[in-house]
């Protein structure tokens, strides 16, 4: 949002800066009339040039130059204003009074509040300069309309330029959020895809042991059996679990593991360290793959841990059963397992950042 926001505020600068430089060669430059005329047109032209070096490039003019602009600007139009008579103000030779509000809105577009009150300032010494001295209330009157005529002007400009860069802001905000919305379903398909992908693989996998248990090619009573059995309906309870939106996704699939070896029995006890830590999806089916294998052979105690210190992350367990695969799969995940007499020792590490 901010960057067409300054996009579109940036265009409206150049084109403030375009049309006063247009008006002050091709409207005041004809109608100077005394040294100190010319002294004010020759300021604020200088001003300009100066604005024009940031206004060009897309940038407002920064704090330390825009505010002594201004005041340069507002003296130079109070000079050749208080030079001209009074019964000339607003007329052919009061070049000064409607161009410095162009000049004060080159170097304060940014600052609509400032700008409004440098604005109503430069009128204001303007009028003054008309009440210093006798003269007719009529005319009077008609200078008052005339100058609260290009006050007005300038004051609609500064606020429809406003205007337009908020509904500019406001467009690319609608803009990005539609954005937004097209890549979160964008990613929640693909979530969801994977999910089907995943739970089909597991599916097959599982669907060979379940037609071995109905045709009775397998025994429900054998250990390697029941294990197996113990082993799939872990890892689909896993699964289930890598889909909910939890605040700590790899502790709460750990906790799905022990949760169905307790359920069968074992004592198992949990211990967390660490705060969490996001982990990639893979990396934690890799981090928790070799706990159920652990969790699967263990007879009757487990002890599980996750440790998170820095870039790394542990998940450990020691059971009374027998240990598993040394080898671990993508490479991502170091996975080692180790006898401890009667005991067996696993622990999977992974590295957010490698050495």
């Amino acid at each position: 949002m901010n960057e067409t926001a300054d996009r579109v505020l940036g265009g409206c600068r150049i084109a403030v800066l375009l049309a006063t430089a247009v008006i002050q060669v091709g409207l005041s430059l004809v109608r100077l009339d005394g040294t100190a005329s010319r002294v004010a047109f020759t300021t604020l032209a200088a001003v300009l040039v100066v604005a024009a070096w940031w206004v060009l490039r897309w940038k407002p003019v920064p704090w330390p130059v825009a505010l002594p602009g201004a005041v340069v600007v507002l003296a130079a139009s109070a000079t050749a204003t208080w030079a001209l008579p009074p019964d000339r103000l607003f007329g052919d030779g009061d070049w000064a009074s409607g161009l410095a509000g162009w000049h004060l809105l080159v170097l304060l577009l940014d600052r609509p509040t400032l700008a409004m009150a440098a604005l109503v300032f430069q009128m204001t010494l303007t009028f003054l300069r008309q009440g210093a001295a006798p003269t007719d209330r009529g005319e009077i009157g008609s200078a008052v309309i005339v100058g609260l005529s290009v006050l007005a002007f300038q004051a609609a400009t500064l606020t429809l330029i406003r205007v337009v860069n908020r509904r500019a802001g406001e467009a690319a905000e609608a803009s990005a959020e539609r954005d937004r919305q097209a890549h979160r379903k964008a990613l929640a398909e693909q979530r969801e895809a994977d999910q089907r992908s995943r739970f089909a693989g597991q599916l097959g996998a599982t669907l060979p042991l379940l037609a071995g248990l109905a045709d009775r090619t397998l025994d429900p009573r054998d250990e390697i059996v029941r294990q197996r059995c113990t082993l799939a309906a872990t890892q689909l309870r896993r699964l289930f679990a890598e889909n909910d939106d939890v605040p700590d996704p790899l502790v709460h699939e750990v906790s799905a593991c022990v949760d169905l070896a307790e359920r069968r029995g074992v004592t198992v006890t949990l211990a967390v360290s660490g705060e969490p830590a996001p982990v990639p999806t893979g990396i934690r089916r890799e981090l928790t793959g070799p706990l159920m294998i652990a969790l699967v052979a263990a007879r009757s105690q487990a002890r599980v841990s996750v440790l998170r210190t820095g870039d790394e992350i542990r998940v450990a367990a020691i059971t009374d059963g027998e240990p598993g695969a040394t080898a671990n799969g993508s490479g991502a995940v170091d996975v080692e397992w180790h006898a401890l007499g009667e005991r067996s020792w696993m622990e999977a590490k992974w590295r957010s950042r490698p050495n």
